[in-house]
């Protein structure tokens, strides 16, 4: 099959690029190496994909709408999988017109460029979406109405544009809400990669909420599965939304959470970090930051039903397996 892929020089894009480059599939990558970031640890993704003779990548803002229609004319696409966004709830506090540019505007563009064609379109939602809801676990189903940051509320829009494109020009379309993702290669913004980093270099860590969030954390393994199995199972329109499932009366569309459903107290994950660095960790206990949820928690029934698996690897398990890869990879990089 031929994907086209967003985001492939991103933690996730690239971890799910190289699972369909690992099978035989054909990709096309689209990303604008923003410096959100170290483009050192871009670029050493990207050249890693560049490895596959099946790989090929157009660099661009998702904001440039005849750069989104080349990539997707050059692709010729089976499945367009839409990861590419500016993340990250703490910065848009203080950028929110970047978070305006790329997961609207872009997203859009997205959304155009697969219009009248034969394709299944897939967008990466967040957690964020449900905000400070009380209500445990978040379901699909659940109204996802009152976004507390400009990320969330940027990720809400998107998925009211994708809802009404898949109504109007009958684009099958999934959305997936993902939930505190991880692993080898992550993002060094996000708590597993900042916290190793601060443990192993003998620096004090801040832990918001006073340690009393949780979390449920998604290995980007489990992640990749999941979106690889959704590919296959194209939404279709429905005469009726049922107890599990969120497909829509209105055309084929379907929202679905990647995650396992097991969270984990925020000390408990540090707890984690500091048994595999072998060190103990310096904290500063913080009050909640703005825009900060107190704890997130999937369900996981419906991508169960629709895949016949969910997320299982262990915290334990997978930070193991990411200070491994940080104490091999991070000199290296030099990050």
């Amino acid at each position: 099959m031929k994907f086209l892929i967003t985001g492939t020089a991103g933690f996730i894009g690239f971890h799910v690029a190289k699972r369909l480059l690992e099978d035989g599939h054909e990709v096309v990558g689209f990303d604008a190496m923003t410096p959100y970031y170290s483009l050192v640890l871009k670029d050493a993704r990207n050249k890693e994909l560049l490895s596959y003779e099946k790989y090929r990548f157009v660099k661009g803002l998702l904001e440039d709408k005849d750069a989104i229609q080349r990539a997707t004319d050059h692709a010729d696409p089976d499945v367009i999988i839409h990861l590419a966004a500016q993340a990250g709830v703490r910065y848009s506090l203080e950028h929110p017109k970047a978070y305006v540019d790329s997961n609207i505007i872009g997203s859009w563009n997205v959304l155009e460029a697969a219009k009248g064609r034969d394709v299944h379109l897939m967008l990466a939602s967040t957690s964020s979406i449900y905000g400070a809801s009380e209500t445990i676990p978040f379901r699909e189903t659940d109204s996802a109405n009152e976004p507390i940051t400009i990320y969330a509320a940027t990720k809400k829009a998107m998925e009211a544009m994708a809802h009404s494109y898949a109504h109007l020009h009958k684009i099958p379309t999934t959305v997936f809400r993902f939930f505190t993702v991880y692993g080898p290669w992550g993002r060094p913004d996000m708590a597993p990669y900042k916290f190793t980093k601060a443990i192993l270099e003998g620096r004090p860590i801040e832990i918001y909420g006073e340690g009393k969030m949780s979390r449920d954390f998604t290995f980007i393994s489990d992640l990749v599965t999941s979106i690889i199995s959704l590919s296959s199972i194209k939404p279709q329109e429905a005469n009726r939304v049922d107890e599990i499932d969120t497909l829509s009366r209105q055309g084929p569309f379907r929202v679905v959470n990647i995650g396992g459903g097991q969270p984990v107290p925020l000390m408990e994950f540090v707890e984690t970090i500091e048994r595999e660095t072998g060190k103990v960790a310096e904290k500063i206990m913080l009050p909640m930051q703005k825009g900060d949820v107190p704890r997130t928690f999937s369900s996981p029934e419906l991508l169960l039903a629709l895949t016949g698996s969910k997320p299982e690897i262990s915290i334990s398990s997978g930070m193991k397996t990411f200070v491994e890869w940080f104490k091999q990879h991070h000199k290296q990089l030099d990050l």
